[in-house]
């Protein structure tokens, strides 16, 4: 077994979470010859229940966003994906998901992430992901760093989350879809061919 398939194997085996409302279940996925690394927030419900990363509209979305199909997506060998945390980590009373658990990225990704050897490219989905891999590079807020994206390359580009939560700022953001977008489809398809 290779030192990746061990460390993903102890990864997917944790029960740091057994308190959670529907209980551990891991959920990342890769092989060490993936060239994208994808890191996100956490498993949504229906991504729990599947066991699969972004079987949601916010994976249809980001799927859209870098121009792959479900086959290209899912194929391990090219592309990663590891969440910050994991395990789905609840719900929050006024709505929406609770944040991901604050003891997973520290435990998980130093030993996951330089097994991706292979990777040029790390998505950086979201606030959670950008605040903890760019740290104090980050901006004041997620807008202000995303639109920041070119101060991370050639190695990171900040997004903001995919969830339909976003629509709005999508809209008021057009520069997202016109400037950053269409970057990040040719890096895409550069990495994958």
């Amino acid at each position: 077994m290779s030192k990746l398939n061990k460390v993903l194997a102890d990864v997917r085996a944790c029960t740091l979470c057994t308190g959670l409302p529907l209980g551990p279940r891991p959920v990342l996925r890769g092989k060490a010859s993936a060239r994208l690394l994808v890191i996100s927030q956490a498993p949504g419900t229906k991504v729990h229940m599947s066991g699969v990363s972004f079987t949601d509209r916010s994976g249809d979305r980001l799927r859209d966003w870098m121009g792959v199909d479900n086959d290209t997506f899912y194929d391990e060998a090219r592309i990663a994906i590891l969440p910050m945390g994991m395990c789905y980590p609840g719900r929050l009373p006024q709505g929406g998901d609770r944040p991901p658990r604050s003891e997973c990225a520290p435990l998980w990704h130093p030993r996951i992430v330089p097994l991706f050897s292979k990777v040029e490219l790390i998505l950086l989905v979201g606030s959670y992901a950008t605040d903890y891999y760019l740290g104090d590079k980050s901006k004041r807020t997620l807008a202000e760093t995303v639109a920041a994206w070119r101060d991370y390359g050639p190695r990171f580009m900040p997004l903001p989350h995919p969830s339909w939560r976003n629509t709005g700022w999508l809209k008021n953001n057009p520069w997202f879809a016109e400037d950053l977008l269409p970057v990040l489809r040719r890096r895409v398809k550069t990495l994958l061919r």
